[in-house]
């Protein structure tokens, strides 16, 4: 089946269900989209006040203390640039605020953050455009991704072509495949590496192999035909003259992260590691792991195209053991042998174990026997061996490596509903509901289902 140009270049080069897609359109509006955070103790962050007798998200308490418990529900905003806005009405550091895992922009999305040393007077006051904060209480530590177990989807799918008998039957034909292999395969999504313009990973491979003028260059200047034109002809005119005053003063205002780094260099044209320094810490690390990210998702379409199971280890193999909750836990793993083969298939089909892929850093090498043969073949097709992931110029950016299983569980899939289109009776919308686990992507379910050889188009 056809893969689209934009997929097989961020590494998803497979599709693993064989059934016709339903074609359609996501994310036409931010409500199209929901996302609704759920952490380790069930607690889930809604759009809506607390119910009377809940139990305490996380233990929070009303006794004033260091860390304030909050949900952010946020509509059309990117993570990053919704924290740097609060923390500016707030009067503090983007550092203060802590959250579990990073949210789609264009989407409406709950999630718990924590406020370092505030008041929840102070947040409650707080009033910026699309954005609520509703403080909980206070709790003993800052939050962080461990603390978070998955996130629920809503998800509306429009401008269907298909009748409704249909696109249910093509959707249950598609859901029903991903049970019987155990789930999707965990590839790293298009938001991963940015999807109208897909460079993100480019910047960590160029960063890995200390070329950081050309990391910096591909950031600022490497134009995409699917972004705002003013954007596009700044990012031309960049490239060829790679004049970063000039640059600074054509770049429009809403490449805010481009134009921290055009600041920097407009002052010192060749110190490309201080320029990356003025962006936010966690947004220099998301280059590296997303190249990373990348070459996880060759190694997993690599290994679907040779025919290896997602869920049958062979020798050489890394496996991971599952918390009771589900959660893989990477830093638990182990390599098949021939002599434990069998009986770590019995723990994978059990559920205790699931296989996994590394992502490669410095303290995360290949895997070994058939799949280490896919991985050393694509390293060396990239140039790249784990020691690369030692950033000497920006120590921050260097990544240790780690396991990702290879398949995560679709929990509680339904169709909501599927209708009609008001605007449009020959057309469709169908609506769906679904958990996944923390760090696993909404987009690589949809396009099981969907099967778009145009995801840009589709609003991915």
């Amino acid at each position: 089946m056809l893969v689209s140009k934009l997929e097989r270049s961020i590494g998803i080069e497979v599709y693993a269900t064989s059934s016709a897609g339903i074609g359609g359109n996501i994310k036409q509006r931010a409500e199209d989209f929901v996302v609704k955070e759920i952490l380790a103790d069930g607690s889930r962050a809604e759009a809506e006040s607390e119910k009377e007798g809940e139990k305490p998200v996380l233990g929070a308490t009303s006794t004033r203390g260091r860390y304030l418990l909050c949900v952010l529900i946020k509509r059309n905003w990117d993570t990053f640039i919704a924290l740097r806005n609060i923390a500016q009405k707030l009067g503090i550091s983007s550092t203060q605020i802590q959250i579990a895992g990073i949210k789609d922009a264009k989407a409406v999305t709950a999630q718990h953050i924590t406020i370092e040393n505030e008041s929840m007077e102070d947040v409650q006051n707080l009033h910026l455009k699309d954005i609520e904060i509703r403080p909980i209480g206070y709790v003993r530590s800052r939050l962080s991704q461990y603390y978070l177990q998955g996130n629920n989807f809503n998800i509306t799918i429009t401008n269907i072509r298909h009748l409704k008998s249909t696109t249910n039957k093509r959707i249950a034909k598609a859901i029903g495949e991903i049970d019987i292999q155990g789930g999707i395969p965990n590839f790293f999504g298009h938001q991963r590496f940015g999807t109208t313009r897909p460079i993100t990973h480019l910047v960590g491979k160029a960063i890995v192999k200390s070329d950081l003028k050309k990391a910096a260059l591909l950031f600022l200047a490497k134009p995409s035909k699917y972004e705002h034109p003013s954007s596009r002809q700044a990012r031309q005119e960049l490239r060829k003259t790679q004049d970063f005053k000039q640059a600074l003063e054509i770049f429009p205002k809403q490449l805010r992260y481009e134009r921290l780094m055009l600041r920097s260099l407009a002052e010192n044209p060749s110190d490309f590691s201080g320029a990356f320094a003025r962006l936010p810490i966690r947004l220099r690390r998301i280059f590296v792991q997303a190249y990373q990210s990348f070459l996880f998702n060759r190694f997993l379409s690599n290994r679907i195209k040779q025919g290896l199971s997602l869920t049958e280890a062979e020798t050489g193999d890394y496996i991971v053991c599952v918390e009771r909750s589900g959660l893989p836990m990477p830093a638990m793993h182990k390599m098949v042998s021939q002599e434990n083969r069998a009986e770590n298939n019995r723990a994978i089909r059990s559920g205790k174990v699931r296989l996994a892929l590394p992502l490669i850093g410095l303290r995360q090498h290949s895997s070994q026997g058939i799949q280490g043969d896919i991985e050393r073949k694509i390293l060396q097709e990239e140039g790249i061996a784990p020691q690369n992931f030692k950033v000497a110029a920006m120590p921050e950016m260097s990544s240790k490596g780690e396991l990702r299983p290879i398949v995560t569980p679709v929990r509680d899939f339904r169709v909501v509903d599927i209708f009609d289109d008001p605007t449009a009776s020959e057309r469709r919308v169908a609506r769906v509901s679904f958990t996944l686990y923390r760090g696993s992507y909404a987009t690589v379910v949809l396009r099981e289902l969907m099967k778009t050889c145009r995801p840009i188009q589709a609003g991915f």
